[in-house]
């Protein structure tokens, strides 16, 4: 009944917008596409965009970049996470997170099971191999202080964006920071036996958004109807990949066939389990999240200055049922 009601308003705003010139609007990825991108383009192909009167195009920068490219007003959303927003807010950029993608942390420790590391604890001693961020120090400062350890006797390794499993395999460092949706899955594919702690059950101040949609204060006042309609057409196309993974990887594939086949449909399966399916709660994101990861970063000099939850994010343009 309700799939009938939607398509009923579908089609009726399809007619009420015949002839009608469709918006322009950009969004800026944090990497090349993969299975956190993949409602984009499923909002993009099954014409969810164009159902809300937009013509969507999609830039392939990096987490940094996507986040200047909407600030400077050269994209109108871009795909980053928590921790660059609040960041960029420190410094007094303009960005305002719209939407999380998932509402928890996805991302977490991860080691070989042959090194013995079961909990931070056992980081003492070990090589972490990481991107080189001062993030990374501080949330094992953290999770080790937390397992009463010394995070001082933790060697960290600058690895750049090498995966976890072919360094792993090699025995470049001893436990890294991955994204279990896809260096997790791709590990367990490879038939590695790895232990992997979530950042969210070592602490709750690392369970934070992770991807976020972000956008430009200057959009959001100019533009708000814009902002509504593309998330709407977003957040379907994010449901529509948690409600049927295999369809919804063939269309990622589509659009970026040198990925793997078989890590992309295993990837979007699990990310299916982590996904919000309806439109009352996609995307929500909670102030005191925002509020105990700024105080966070502030404590540990990750930045220089407060930053209030109230500015950083906003739920207001979210959609809160299932019309189209």
């Amino acid at each position: 009944m309700r799939r009938t009601w939607i398509a009923a308003a579908a089609l009726v705003l399809a007619l009420t917008s015949c002839g009608a010139r469709a918006t322009p609007v950009s969004i800026a990825l944090d990497w090349t596409p993969n299975t956190n991108h993949t409602g984009i383009f499923v909002a993009q192909d099954l014409g969810y965009f164009a159902l809300e009167g937009l013509e969507v195009t999609v830039l392939e920068p990096s987490p940094v970049v996507s986040l200047q490219l909407v600030a400077s007003g050269r994209a109108d959303f871009g795909v980053s996470s928590q921790e660059y927003v609040v960041m960029a807010r420190a410094e007094e950029t303009p960005v305002v997170s719209v939407a999380t993608l998932y509402p928890h942390n996805t991302s977490g420790f991860a080691a070989l099971a042959t090194t013995g590391i079961a909990s931070p604890a056992d980081f003492a001693g070990r090589r972490y191999g990481g991107w080189g961020s001062d993030l990374e120090a501080v949330m094992i400062e953290t999770v080790m202080e937390n397992a009463g350890a010394d995070p001082a006797q933790v060697e960290v390794i600058n690895m750049g964006t090498l995966d976890f499993a072919t360094a792993a395999q090699v025995g470049l460092a001893d436990f890294f920071w991955i994204y279990y949706g896809w260096e997790g899955i791709h590990a367990q594919l490879l038939g590695l036996e790895f232990n992997y702690l979530p950042l969210a059950d070592l602490d709750p101040v690392l369970d934070y958004y992770t991807p976020v949609l972000v956008a430009s204060e200057a959009t959001l006042e100019e533009r708000p109807d814009v902002a509504r309609r593309f998330l709407r057409a977003l957040a379907r196309g994010y449901i529509y990949c948690a409600t049927s993974p295999e369809a919804a990887a063939e269309i990622l594939l589509a659009h970026a066939p040198e990925l793997d086949r078989e890590l992309v449909l295993a990837s979007q399966r699990w990310l299916a389990a982590q996904t919000e399916r309806s439109l009352g709660a996609w995307g929500r994101q909670d102030a005191e999240v925002w509020r105990r990861f700024a105080a966070w970063a502030l404590d540990h000099a990750l930045i220089r200055h407060a930053v209030e939850p109230d500015g950083a994010f906003t739920n207001a343009l979210l959609p809160e049922d299932f019309s189209p």
